[in-house]
């Protein structure tokens, strides 16, 4: 990786390093390479370590960088698809839904998610939280909010918590009758515990998709899942398979 003066450059310094330093990605680096740490680029591209930072968050954002816990920086695999459409309306836990069940607990809602609902403040409804993976690695999470009203049965089944709670809850959802789903996806940042789950820095770009699923004239449970923005890209079309790639 070679240097280059930046001085002169009019566009702002960060985004003319970004692109100096993703070709030299494409040339030079091999997909799970480590780069250089924090000051030693700085000090070879004579800026300064803010400057830097700027330009690496920027080439993680596009997928072209990863940091990793304990390890550094590293050049990330291309990005791989997830199908996000709705023109297969089915509950999740149907099918070959790629999602591994974790846990199911009672809990309140957040503002929003309540919205979508249309419960009241601080009720109460089942939060099941599930994985999906690829290669044995965390890609995404999920966390699944039901309302009571929609799984009447549930508290007729003995099922423990963890797991098996959390696949109860699926399947008395699957008891009603699936109208249609609607989904929005936007970017955010990781939270602490979804982080942890995904094997990423708090604060790193993540991709967030709500779906709505609609029963009756109503909503009978609100999707939250965090996708890790670093190794996914959504699509829209024919469903694809998640893979990681090495």
């Amino acid at each position: 990786m070679g240097t280059t003066q930046l001085e002169s450059v009019q566009e702002p310094k960060y985004q003319h390093l970004k692109t100096v330093i993703g070709e030299a990605l494409d040339s030079d680096f091999t997909v799970g390479e480590i780069l250089p740490n924090e000051r030693e680029l700085a000090a070879r591209f004579g800026v300064a370590r803010a400057t830097l930072r700027q330009a690496l968050e920027q080439l993680e954002l596009e997928g072209r960088l990863q940091r990793r816990r304990g390890v550094g920086t590293t050049v990330a695999p291309p990005r791989v698809g997830v199908d996000v459409s709705t023109t297969q309306h089915v509950w999740p836990g149907v099918g070959d839904d790629a999602w591994l069940a974790q846990d199911a607990i009672p809990g309140d809602a957040p503002a929003a998610v309540a919205r979508l609902l249309e419960t009241a403040a601080g009720e109460e409804v089942h939060l099941v939280r599930r994985l999906r993976l690829s290669q044995g690695q965390a890609v995404a999470a999920e966390l699944l909010y039901v309302p009571a009203g929609s799984v009447p049965g549930l508290d007729a089944i003995d099922a423990p918590a963890g797991a098996a709670r959390a696949r109860a809850v699926l399947c008395e959802l699957q008891n009603l009758v699936l109208d249609g789903q609607d989904r929005s996806v936007e970017l955010g940042s990781a939270r602490a515990d979804d982080a942890k789950e995904l094997d990423r820095l708090p604060g790193s770009p993540v991709l967030v998709v709500t779906t709505r699923y609609l029963s009756g004239g109503r909503t009978a449970a609100v999707s939250v899942a965090t996708y890790r923005a670093d190794t996914c890209r959504l699509t829209f079309g024919d469903s694809v398979d998640l893979a990681m790639a090495s």
